[in-house]
């Protein structure tokens, strides 16, 4: 079962092909919905040695950032590189 870890914002490392996906009004939404009713479901992450890469949760890892929190709650898991 995964484990939710606190992840600092500024170590999580976003490819540049996923930035491009990136819809501000969603994120501004999202960000409405979790002063609301909380994050509810952990972002995803890899470890590649050095940084953490986001696997899943651009819009809420962005709502995140737009809320000036500095963790954010995520999952480790394993994944292939993108």
């Amino acid at each position: 079962m995964l484990r939710v870890q606190k992840i600092p914002l500024n170590d999580i490392y976003v490819p540049s092909a996923r930035k491009k996906t990136l819809h501000p009004e969603t994120v501004r939404h999202l960000a409405e919905d979790i002063v609301e009713n909380g994050m509810k479901t952990p972002i995803q992450v890899r470890h590649d040695g050095k940084r953490y890469v986001l696997v899943e949760g651009l819009h809420r890892l962005e709502a995140a950032r737009w809320l000036g929190e500095t963790t954010i709650d995520s999952y480790l898991v394993q994944a292939r590189k993108h």
